[in-house]
């Protein structure tokens, strides 16, 4: 495994393309006054030590020793091993809906994207714990397996939109029993379950789904998103027109927050119901309750004894350092006239 410890020093090599460009055009000006001076033959009878390509390989040198000095500063290390550390924490799935009613924009800029931005502040929070994501509508799917690897979750939830479920709807009880099976079987205590939703099942019995979950030991929370006077749901028409949806009565589709639905199903999973609003989302009072669960001791893999190589490029960098110091831009006037390989 290699990485850099300190990789914000290689933005440092911009100045290598930057210098490249000012030496270019300072040896383009000196050619011009040269030319200015008089006739450049001329001068080189009366400047014979002079060296037209000597500044170019100092100037080549230099560059490398700016490579190898950059990349050392930014401590390239390689992983030697995989070691299995312990860690306390809990199990978490987030089951996001993403039906086209998340679309509504009675919380801004809507639902979903509102959602979307407090899951990633949520992951910024953990630590120690494992976290999955399903996203649901007519149908569930897991869109993150169970990890501790928060920059992959943060990636997965950044794709999420109602598009990749083809069936619309909203079943939180299919949510909920996928969930149930995709945490560890040997995991005990230590599961909570978040249903980030504006309410409207039309699938399932979802209570029923969270009292079975409850005596798997799972704990759900459920966060209402919508407001209870609620909002139409917004589409593209295409062509950047934008229009509401629409029942077969060609009446417009107001999509309201299904509190009491909610608080069932998190009665039913003892769990906790927090409304979001524009002020506030609510996972903060949720992620304090799951602070509270009883902690887990959980294997996870990592690379250890990271490996410092950046010796190895300091020294390169200083080595061409002394070489282009040793480079004379003149011609040495003892060595010119020696021809190892002239004949007589």
């Amino acid at each position: 495994m290699f990485r850099f410890a300190e990789p914000d020093y290689l933005y440092l090599l911009i100045i290598i393309p930057v210098l490249c460009v000012f030496f270019g055009l300072s040896r383009l000006h000196r050619k011009k006054a040269l030319q200015e001076f008089g006739n450049t033959q001329l001068l080189k009878e009366l400047m014979p030590n002079v060296s037209n390509y000597r500044p170019w390989i100092k100037f080549f040198i230099l560059q490398l020793a700016l490579v190898f000095l950059i990349t050392g500063l930014a401590q390239p290390q390689f992983g030697t091993k995989i070691d299995k550390v312990k860690k306390r924490g809990i199990e978490l799935i987030i089951a996001l809906d993403v039906s086209n009613s998340m679309l509504a924009q009675d919380i801004q800029p809507n639902r979903l994207e509102r959602a979307k931005q407090a899951i990633d502040r949520l992951i910024d929070q953990l630590q120690n714990d494992r976290i999955g994501v399903i996203v649901f509508a007519g149908d569930a799917y897991t869109q993150l397996p169970i990890t501790n690897d928060y920059a992959s979750a943060k990636l997965f939830l950044s794709s999420i939109h109602p598009s990749m479920i083809p069936v619309q709807g909203t079943a939180i009880g299919k949510a909920i029993n996928l969930a149930t099976s995709s945490f560890s079987p040997k995991a005990d205590k230590n599961k909570a379950l978040i249903i980030i939703t504006d309410g409207e099942n039309h699938e399932d019995d979802a209570v029923a789904a969270a009292k079975d979950a409850a005596d798997h030991k799972i704990v759900i929370h459920t966060l209402g998103m919508g407001l209870p006077e609620g909002a139409p749901i917004p589409y593209d028409r295409g062509n950047g027109v934008i229009d509401y949806r629409r029942d077969k009565d060609g009446k417009v589709v107001v999509s309201k927050l299904d509190e009491n639905m909610l608080k069932e199903i998190a009665a039913a999973g003892k769990g906790l119901y927090v409304r979001a609003n524009n002020s506030q989302i609510g996972l903060e009072a949720l992620f304090d309750q799951i602070n509270k669960m009883e902690k887990k001791q959980m294997e996870a893999s990592m690379y250890s004894e990271y490996n410092d190589q950046y010796q190895y490029l300091i020294g390169l960098g200083l080595l061409f350092l002394f070489i282009e110091y040793m480079v004379l831009e003149r011609k040495n006037r003892f060595l010119k006239n020696f021809k190892l390989f002239s004949v007589k």
